[in-house]
């Protein structure tokens, strides 16, 4: 049906197996792939891309027909490809060998006339621009200019600026196939619209767009409106449109079950809705884009790869560097002085800090009053997030003075502890507590290496690692466990906090027991190895919470749990790292054995 003759039946087709494709998730996506839906979608595409420029003689009206047509069943059939190139490595080889970058390209070129055909295809080539060498080799000038010449356009809605930050995040991803001589240049011009996407007040536009829909409205009751059949420039049948019936309108997603909400999947209808999703998206981007600028080479905490402090450790972690630097695939534009230098020079830092704050009450409140905004409200939280774990890579690769010295990363503090303790109850949304818990990781090892007093209490974290303890994801109750190892390593070297340690002791215990994940065991213990490793307080703290018998008691557990689940369940430099915590398990215990022989202090 993706090739049939009737452009509707095109159209529709390709837009079921769109949404189809978006709601299924991998799976779908990937049974798609093993069913050759790409050889018809690739005909299809290439289709499209030949009637973009086809010089049939056809009277004025038919040709505009054609075109609409043409373009309809192209954006439909492109997110399609998005999709399953999204979820299928299979999909994104063959959209480099059947030179799909090309027609992608075709698409894009028609932003000033279409700008949502231009977005999706946009989408399509920053997912199959990340990490693909294969089609690096296949990149052309020409491609390049009209990258180019999407971030160089000048229109003014958030659309636009949604697809010249997409545009933005594709040059990034293509950065080692740029000429040496204009990587400063490109570089520059990444940042700033970067720069400008994050400087617009997202609260405030929303309830200026949500201003311009009451307007539109109260216009409309106060003339005559035509049947809808009957407006000029709109079109009939199964095209989208503002022809519908108001309720339809309110909610932009006709049929839609409360108990299967699948509206963040469904483009909306309303105008004003449409554009404050481009913007809202346009600045998850942004972000998005200046996290993967400032990843550092360290392993990912969700599958627990970082390394801990043992000798064995260490070795893993410079074997690891040492692969890593010998492939220079970003040079010269790399997290180096001259990104560092684009950062800062754009502000990027504090406006990326901006972003971390909760969204506008104001905003909120009137997405919620309203059906068809309501949707806006996940987003809104999204885009916090999104700067968090921004603000976690800033504070992971970037030095201290370059965010502002002493002064600022303690205001920083007070800042994540407003976020976190401010509410009545602590939040408990995974992913705001993925994101905070991040940054507030970071924060703390910065300021703990630095010996930069912070205003969090032994108490209050605690509170926020109990919440994170009950979360299922398992990178959250490991930022939690080093959250606390960090706080606990820094009391352990002052005077008179050996309460404090006994709580923080107890805690990291109790995770080390009960913690589901082999993952969330090893932290806590390795959590525990430094908080208890010296000083008196840590001594008098660990007789107290009877340290060295619990760790006796479970210690054979930990070593039959991995002999257990080790090889079934965990990647090989996550066994290397619970190797270490196992070895390292019983050094310590005779560690304190040996101060259990001493006077207690």
């Amino acid at each position: 049906m993706l090739l049939d003759k009737s452009f509707a039946v095109r159209e529709t087709a390709a837009g079921a197996l769109r949404n189809l494709s978006a709601c299924g998730g991998f799976e779908v996506c990937d049974d798609m792939v093993k069913q050759d839906i790409m050889t018809p979608l690739v005909a299809l595409l290439k289709e499209c891309s030949a009637g973009f420029h086809s010089n049939s003689v056809l009277s004025p009206k038919s040709k505009d027909e054609q075109k609409n047509y043409t373009e309809d069943v192209a954006n439909e059939a492109v997110n399609l490809l998005w999709n399953v190139c999204e979820s299928s490595s299979r999909a994104v080889s063959v959209f480099s060998k059947e030179g799909l970058l090309d027609v992608v390209m075709s698409c894009l070129e028609r932003h000033s006339e279409n700008v949502e055909l231009a977005v999706s295809a946009a989408y399509c080539l920053q997912t199959v621009t990340e990490d693909n060498p294969e089609l690096l080799c296949r990149l052309t000038p020409s491609s390049l200019q009209v990258l180019e010449s999407v971030m160089m356009s000048s229109q003014s809605t958030m659309e636009h600026l949604l697809l010249r930050t997409l545009a933005a995040g594709c040059v990034w991803n293509l950065k080692s196939a740029l000429p040496s001589s204009s990587q400063a240049e490109t570089l520059s011009a990444v940042m700033r619209i970067l720069s400008n996407t994050l400087e617009v007040d997202a609260g405030q536009a929303i309830l200026e767009l949500k201003e311009q829909e009451s307007r539109r409205r109260e216009e409309g009751k106060e003339r005559e409106v035509q049947p809808c059949s009957d407006r000029p420039g709109e079109e009939t049948g199964s095209r989208e449109g503002d022809c519908m019936e108001e309720g339809d309108e309110e909610t932009g997603k006709p049929n839609t079950s409360p108990d299967n909400d699948i509206s963040d999947l469904l483009p909306p209808k309303n105008e004003e809705v449409k554009q404050a999703t481009a913007l809202l998206s346009a600045q998850q981007t942004s972000l998005e884009i200046i996290v993967n600028m400032c990843c550092s080479d360290d392993p990912s905490d969700d599958e627990w790869e970082e390394l801990s402090s043992s000798d064995e450790s260490d070795m893993c972690a410079e074997s690891s560097l040492c692969e890593c630097s010998g492939v220079q695939v970003l040079s010269p534009l790399c997290l180096s002085a001259e990104i560092h230098t684009a950062l800062i020079s754009f502000l990027l830092p504090e406006k990326v800090l901006k972003k971390t704050e909760f969204p506008s009450s104001a905003a909120l409140d009137t997405c919620m009053k309203s059906p068809a905004w309501k949707s806006l409200v996940k987003k809104m939280h999204r885009v916090q997030c999104r700067a968090l774990f921004c603000l976690h890579n800033m504070l992971s690769v970037m030095e201290g003075e370059a965010l502002g010295g002493v002064v600022a990363l303690q205001a920083l503090a007070e800042h994540l502890s407003q976020l976190v303790f401010s509410q009545p109850e602590i939040p408990k949304e995974d992913e705001f507590l993925e994101a905070v818990t991040s940054a507030v990781r970071s924060l703390l090892q910065i300021m703990a290496s630095r010996n930069i007093p912070q205003c969090m209490s032994p108490q209050q974290l605690i509170g926020l690692c109990e919440v994170a303890a009950q979360c299922s994801h398992t990178s959250v109750r490991v930022n939690a466990i080093a959250i606390l190892g960090i706080t606990g390593s820094t009391l352990a070297k002052q005077h008179h906090t050996a309460d404090k340690l006994q709580m923080i002791g107890s805690f990291l215990l109790q995770v080390a027991t009960k913690d589901p994940s082999l993952v969330g065991t090893g932290e806590a213990l390795d959590a525990l190895f430094d908080v208890f490793a010296d000083g008196v307080e840590a001594e008098r703290a660990a007789r107290h919470i009877k340290l060295l018998p619990a760790l006796r008691t479970l210690q054979p557990v930990f070593k039959a749990k991995m002999r257990k689940e080790g090889r079934e369940k965990y990647s090989p430099d996550q066994l290397c790292v619970l190797n270490n915590v196992k070895v390292n398990l019983r050094r310590f215990i005779s560690y304190l054995e040996t101060l259990e022989k001493k006077p207690s202090p």
